[in-house]
């Protein structure tokens, strides 16, 4: 195991790009994709299954965890790896997308964000060198700045004034997290990525970039998609945005996405992904399968023995009938959820080692061109649950 944080690439065909991010918990292949943990645990799911599934990297929620069970609290049980049972890496989110979405109960001012607790309703302030304080005392092996993520279309000035936030947010977050390093808090091994914002404007997202480069953190994510803008735009931005981000660091799009977000974003040179689709649509009856999505609520499912997905590497997707996982989802039975969502975290992961295969062997464009046409387009019965 590795005593420091690294990011070493081994293939690139075209942009897309293979490598390896290297921690003392273990290393993340890339392109990877991080179930969603956000109050650790990863929704109907056993984590022994999320290892199985092939996840390297779990993510898990500042905003959420300081409000229950309280940082001090995992803190003095050992740390969030101890207290969730996972040994493997975990990033946490500095909880700016959580407080973009309490926007009736928040107030953002330049020491940091007001809100109240969706809980109780109780006041709290989070500011950049708390959101690095929480980080710390969860253990987190990569820590994200502090910032505001504001939802889109929005009028340019607001973009401007978010994005301009989140970089004085950005110096306050690395001088805390320096801080964190100086005195325990934080080790070597432990990384703070930086976050570029700008909406969908090309010169916000160079600017955020480079005046983030310039700050030299170990990785760099893009945050503020898939918030509303649509999958052309956000595809555009980052096509705009990534040639600024050094090839040497490792590059994460934030909140995304859709099995075509992940394949059109690895092909412009993303690294790292994190979604709750997998396990949220799985509770809503969608499966994702090699054959295309399925709607397990549909009628047409309910006396149809054969298996969800017959190539799946997944068990639960080669052994439990369609017309049994269509009974429970209708019988409203907490497996039929943890079933689906075993599948489709499942279907994620083998997405992307099939993803990092296809560009060690310099076939990445047939093969995200094969995919699509197998697995992109939902049916009308799906769509209602994307």
């Amino acid at each position: 195991m590795a005593d420091t944080f690294g990011f070493q690439l081994l293939a690139q065909d075209g942009l897309a790009r293979r490598g390896e991010v290297t921690t003392p918990r273990g290393v993340i292949r890339t392109p990877a994709f991080m179930p969603v943990g956000t109050v650790a645990t990863v929704k109907a799911m056993y984590l022994d299954q999320v290892r199985q599934a092939g996840a390297d990297i779990l993510l898990a929620n500042t905003y959420h965890l300081m409000l229950r069970p309280g940082a001090e609290r995992v803190a003095k049980l050992g740390g969030l790896h101890n207290f969730m049972r996972w040994d493997g890496p975990i990033l946490t989110d500095s909880g700016g997308f959580q407080v973009m979405s309490l926007s009736k109960i928040r107030k953002i001012t330049e020491e940091g964000a007001q809100f109240q607790s969706h809980l109780d309703g109780s006041p709290h302030m989070l500011s950049p060198e708390r959101s690095i304080e929480i980080q710390c005392l969860l253990g987190a092996d990569i820590q994200m700045q502090f910032d505001e993520c504001i939802e889109l279309p929005a009028a340019p000035k607001e973009v401007e004034r978010a994005m301009q936030l989140s970089l004085r947010w950005a110096e306050r977050s690395k001088r805390a997290f320096d801080d964190q390093v100086r005195a325990g808090g934080a080790t070597h091994g432990q990384a703070l990525f930086a976050i570029v914002q700008g909406g969908v404007d090309p010169d916000m997202r160079r600017r955020s970039a480079e005046t983030l480069v310039d700050m030299e953190f170990p990785g760099y994510a893009i945050g503020g998609l898939a918030v509303g803008e649509g999958h052309e735009a956000m595809i555009a931005t980052l096509a705009e945005t990534l040639p600024f981000l050094p090839s040497t660091k490792p590059r994460y799009l934030m909140g995304v996405g859709t099995p075509l977000d992940l394949i059109e974003a690895v092909r412009l040179g993303v690294d790292m992904f994190d979604c709750v689709m997998p396990t949220r649509n799985g509770r809503h009856g969608y499966a994702f399968t090699s054959a295309g999505p399925l709607n397990m609520r549909n009628a047409r499912h309910a006396e149809d023995m054969s298996p969800i997905d017959a190539e799946s590497s997944c068990p639960a997707a080669r052994e439990y009938s369609r017309a049994y996982v269509h009974h429970l989802m209708k019988s409203g039975e907490s497996l039929g959820a943890m079933i689906l969502s075993w599948i489709n975290t499942t279907f994620y992961q083998d997405l992307m080692a099939a993803m990092r295969s296809a560009i060690e062997q310099h076939r990445f464009d047939a093969w995200a061109e094969e995919t699509k046409a197998r697995i992109i387009a939902p049916p009308k019965s799906a769509q209602s649950v994307m």
